[in-house]
């Protein structure tokens, strides 16, 4: 979606939202309706001071109008606003933790570098890994299994296992099930 249909989305849910009509809007914005209407269709070139009349009217911060909206049983999660954990062969983004009956769930978006190998001692809990790209060899140390795009394994954190790509650099989804203490 483009910044001005972003805007005129969020110009038109706040106004919605508020009983308001076009023309009241426009009355209290001191805006045009002509031209609140080419904004709420996602036309037009609104200056600061518009958008910053519009906030006021309306009664949301600017940054509410500006921004993407989603709706309330949705939860969107950029991957550039997500820290990375690096290791010596994996970047790991946090996309989400959930706890849900006892169980204490972590999604990662996992990348592992070419040619690259990290090991773990073992922790608690599960681990799920889903392969989208690349060729990655994963499982317990001493028995570990390699998977390609779409292929999935679940395996017992508990135990010593491994990460090492086969081929290329390998993209997965890994989620981290744990009892909840």
């Amino acid at each position: 979606m483009s910044a001005g249909q972003v805007l005129g989305a969020n110009i038109r849910a706040f106004r919605e939202q508020r009983g308001l009509s076009l023309s009241e809007l426009a009355r209290r914005s001191s805006i045009a309706k002509g031209t609140l209407s080419q904004l709420e269709s996602g036309a037009g070139n609104p200056t600061i001071e518009t958008v910053f009349s519009l906030s006021n009217a309306l009664d949301v911060p600017v940054s509410e109008l500006v921004t993407e909206r989603t709706p309330p049983d949705v939860l969107l999660v950029r991957a550039a606003d997500v820290e990375v954990l690096s290791s010596n062969a994996v970047d790991l983004r946090l996309m989400r933790r959930m706890d849900i009956a006892g169980t204490v769930l972590e999604i990662y978006d996992q990348r592992i570098r070419p040619g690259a190998r990290q090991t773990s001692e073992g922790h608690p809990g599960k681990e799920h890994v889903l392969v989208t790209s690349g060729r990655l060899r994963v499982g317990p140390t001493e028995g570990p299994y390699e998977l390609g795009p779409g292929d999935y394994v679940c395996f017992p954190g508990s135990a010593p296992h491994l990460y090492e790509t086969v081929e290329g650099e390998v993209s997965s989804v890994l989620v981290l099930e744990y009892p909840r203490h």
